[in-house]
Formats: C-alpha cells, structure tokens, sequence
C-alpha cells in the first residue's frame, strides 16, 4: 500500500539478470497521513469481516480508521484543537526479467498508524476517538476495550508476459493483513448488506487474485 517516493533507493544491474531492480522507501508523516497510506485519490480506511468462533458473535470485523487527525469541541470535553495522527510505513520490491517476453515481481509493504494518547485521556487523540467512537457503538462486551491504531500490510507476487510491444498479459496474487488492536465485542450498524448485530473484533486476512490484460495505443 502507498506508493514510491522521496527516499526510493534504486539499484540498477543486479547480479539476478539484465534490467533487473530493488526499490525500497519509507516514510513518516504527523497530520498527513496520505504520505505514508494512499491511492491515487485519498487515505483509505480499512474494514474488513470474517468468521467468528465467540458465542453470541454473528461475525467478526476489524477496522483501520485512517485519519491525520482527531477534533473534539471542548463543549463535549476535549481540546478543541487538532490532536494530530502519526503515521509511518516501509515499501519495497523486486524485479526479475526472466527473458525478453516473461517477467516477475515479489512486493510488499508494512504501514502503522497510531493516535498518540491514553484511553479515558481527552486530551489527546486516542482518548477523544474512543469518546466519539463509544457513543456510536451500541451495547459492548465486558472484555471490550478501544485502541484506534492499527498496522496494515500486504504481500504480492506478479508474473507478466508481453508477446509484442504494448500489450501484457498478468496475474497477480496479493495477501493483506490487517492488525487492529480493538478487543472483545459490540453490537454495531454495518454497512448494508451486513446486519445490525453483535460482531467480535479481531484480526483480519485477504486474498486476492488479479488477472489483468493491458494493450496500450
């Protein structure tokens, strides 16, 4: 997740093949969280669901809120001031031309992002989004308890084939974990087409296949 930028480290010529390469960056960012988590239009925010072992629990959820910073008015007990975000992840990947037609990629990122602070502490930022977050969840488990940060990080490997210029052939195998750091249970209002139910939080994985065709004119 993110892209290559300021920092990138290339290596040209690599002892594996001709035209082979090795990037690598990392970045931090306080308030500007599109530095170091971005597409091409905005920071996302992750939310993911998956089975659930606990009794009571229709299924399990996990969510990474990605933000450059928290605002509670002093009129519902904060600051009034922006408690900016942190941020601060590592990039990289590799290349290998396997000969003129075939070629490989194996890549990855690891990106955090963390709301410095205290549960119960208004004046920071994890103490103000677990206040907001609580008063929109609804009945919570004894276990329950709220920690906003989160880790995200993806694994992928690619393998294209160009049989003439401007014209390639892929596929793609990616593999994203998402670390969040909430525990027990609520009742929440998911999105539709997900009920209005008890869901456990916990730790969430995907995998994806990709299988991309790409002619350019």
């Amino acid at each position: 997740m993110g892209r290559f930028g300021d920092g990138r480290l290339e290596h040209q010529e690599l002892p594996t093949g001709a035209g082979d390469d090795i990037k690598i960056d990392a970045s931090y960012a306080k308030g500007d969280t599109k530095n170091v988590i971005s597409t091409s239009a905005a920071s996302p925010s992750f939310a993911m669901f998956g089975g659930s072992s606990r009794p009571g629990a229709y299924q399990s959820f996990g969510f990474g809120a990605t933000t450059d910073g928290v605002y509670l008015p002093a009129i519902a007990g904060g600051t009034g001031d922006i408690k900016l975000t942190e941020a601060y992840g590592v990039r990289g990947a590799f290349n290998h031309n396997w000969d003129p037609y075939w070629s490989s990629s194996l890549f990855g990122s690891y990106s955090a992002v963390r709301y410095n602070g205290a549960i119960g502490d208004l004046t920071s930022a994890k103490g103000q989004y677990c206040a907001v977050y609580a008063t929109s969840t609804g009945a919570k488990s004894a276990d329950y308890s709220c920690n906003p940060d989160f880790n995200i990080a993806q694994l992928g490997f690619v393998t294209r084939w160009t049989p003439v210029k401007n014209l390639t052939f892929s596929g793609e195998v990616l593999w994203v974990h998402l670390d969040q750091k909430f525990t027990g249970a609520a009742t929440l209002a998911a999105s539709a087409p997900k009920p209005t139910t008890v869901y456990e939080y916990r730790d969430q994985d995907a995998v994806s296949l990709q299988l991309r065709v790409q002619r350019n004119f």
